[in-house]
C-alpha cells in the first residue's frame, strides 16, 4: 500500500529531457479542479531537490563518449552474467547516471560518486528491480495497469509499455481527478500505477495513495520513495535510460505471463 516511509513491498544525443519547469512542477489541485492551472506545484516538490542540468551535462558527455566498458557501476560480486542485458548496454544507454544530489531514501541504491559529483547507481540493483516489478505487474489483469509519465522523454516509452502488455497510459500533464473524481470524463480506476518520476508524475502518486493502489516508480539519486512501493533505480531523466527500462519492464512483464515479447529496444526509442 502507498504512504509507506520506506518501501512496502521492498521485494547522446542530447539525451536529457529539455522540459522546463512547468514540466517538472506537479498539479496539485482537488479532482474537482481539473480545468485549473496547478498553483501548489512548489509544496509538492519542496521536499526532493533536483539538480537537472549537471546531471544532463554529464550524461550527454558520457553517452557521446560511447559505452565505457571499464566503468565501475555495480560491486565486484555481482556477475554481469546475471544480468538481462550486457552491463555495457546499461552503459551505452547511461541507466546509471545519477544526478549530484543523493537522499537518504535511494542511499542504498547507489554504488558510489564519481570525480564530478554525480552518483553512480548499482546497474545490478536496477536489473534485479526491473524483475521484481515485472513478478508484481504480472499479478494483476493488463487493462488494470496504469502507465503515466508526465517527462517528455518517458512519453514515448511509457505509451509502447502500456502497448506491449496491454496496459493503460496517461502521458503528459496529469489531470487531477483522473483517479479520484467519478464526475470527471477522463476517471479510470487502475489497480496499480507505474510512473516515469515521483517528481514529474506526483499528482499520478498522491491520487493513487489517495484511492490507495500501490506505485511502481522509476527513481533517480535525489528522489524521495516515501509515497512509492517499489521503486526502480534508474536514471529516469535520458532518453536512452528510460527507454531501456521501460523495454526491459514490458519484456520481463510478457515473460511471467507466458507471452512471447514481440517489441525491441528500437520500438522503445523516440526521435530527438
Amino acid at each position: 500500500m502507498s504512504g509507506n516511509e520506506k518501501e512496502g513491498l521492498d521485494a547522446s544525443d542530447s539525451d536529457f529531457d529539455p522540459s522546463d519547469e512547468d514540466d517538472e512542477a506537479v498539479d496539485a489541485e482537488t479532482e474537482t479542479e481539473a480545468e485549473q492551472p496547478a498553483d501548489d506545484a512548489e509544496e509538492a516538490t519542496e521536499a526532493e531537490p533536483t539538480d537537472d542540468t549537471d546531471a544532463d551535462e554529464a550524461a550527454d558527455a558520457d553517452e557521446a563518449a560511447g559505452p565505457q566498458l571499464d566503468e565501475d557501476v555495480m560491486p565486484d560480486e555481482q556477475s554481469e552474467a546475471d544480468l538481462l542485458i550486457p552491463v555495457e548496454d546499461y552503459l551505452g544507454a547511461g541507466v546509471h547516471i545519477g544526478t549530484q544530489q543523493k537522499t537518504q531514501d535511494m542511499e542504498r541504491f547507489i554504488h558510489r560518486v564519481r570525480t564530478d559529483g554525480l552518483y553512480v547507481l548499482d546497474v545490478s540493483m536496477t536489473d534485479e528491480r526491473i524483475r521484481t516489478a515485472a513478478d508484481f505487474l504480472a499479478n494483476y489483469e493488463p487493462e488494470q495497469i496504469l502507465a503515466a509519465s508526465s517527462r517528455q522523454y518517458g512519453r514515448f516509452p511509457a505509451e509502447k509499455f502500456a502497448e506491449a502488455i496491454g496496459a493503460r497510459v496517461r502521458t503528459g500533464r496529469f489531470i487531477p481527478g483522473t483517479l479520484t473524481n467519478p464526475d470527471y470524463d477522463g476517471y479510470i480506476e487502475p489497480d496499480i500505477v507505474v510512473v516515469t518520476d515521483p517528481i514529474g508524475d506526483a499528482q499520478a502518486v498522491k491520487e493513487a495513495i489517495t484511492v490507495g493502489i500501490p506505485v511502481i516508480a522509476m527513481c533517480d539519486s535525489n528522489n524521495t520513495t516515501s509515497n512509492v512501493d517499489l521503486v526502480v533505480p534508474t536514471n529516469n531523466k535520458g532518453r536512452k535510460a528510460l527507454s531501456v527500462v521501460y523495454w526491459l519492464l514490458a519484456n520481463e512483464t510478457l515473460d511471467r505471463r507466458g507471452a512471447e515479447p514481440t517489441y525491441g529496444l528500437d520500438d522503445f526509442e523516440s526521435d530527438l
